[in-house]
């Protein structure tokens, strides 16, 4: 197997995301450089036609930006813990497989590492994100099956 130089690593920053992680490291080169990506969708397009636009929601910027200062810091912990530089540690905004897609061939990425719950039957249908992932890369992925329950 290759030894990947410039690594993306998709956290959803679960628990599981330690997973995802180890299993990044175990196929990086010893100076190989790991970004650490989460991507947040904005509440607006996420709860667009599910939340009424009332003066009730006019808060949703400020909560938007509470739970970005929230995911920084999960973010920075997560990094922390693995050893990866704060300068690679970074929070995108919109939708997570378009976002990948843009900073992998941004940051000239060998390897997009992602984790995914091994989905069935109609959630399979639905898509995930590991699959869009897979299918828009412009470069390997590999993905980590977390909770198998089989």
């Amino acid at each position: 197997m290759a030894n990947y130089q410039n690594i993306l690593v998709a956290v959803d920053l679960s628990s599981e995301s330690d997973l995802v992680l180890k299993k990044a490291q175990l196929v990086a080169d010893d100076n190989a450089v790991l970004h650490l990506v989460y991507v947040q969708e904005p509440m607006d397009s996420v709860y667009v036609g599910i939340v009424p636009q009332s003066a009730a929601f006019s808060g949703l910027g400020d909560l938007e930006a509470q739970l970005g200062e929230e995911l920084k810091h999960k973010l920075a912990a997560l990094g922390e813990k693995f050893g990866i530089p704060v300068s690679h540690l970074h929070i995108l905004s919109g939708s997570p497989a378009h976002e990948i897609h843009r900073f992998a061939r941004e940051h000239d990425i060998e390897l997009v590492v992602i984790g995914t719950h091994g989905q069935k039957g109609l959630k399979l249908l639905l898509g995930s994100t590991a699959n869009a992932v897979l299918h828009g890369a412009g470069c390997d992925v590999l993905s980590v099956r977390i909770g198998a329950s089989d």
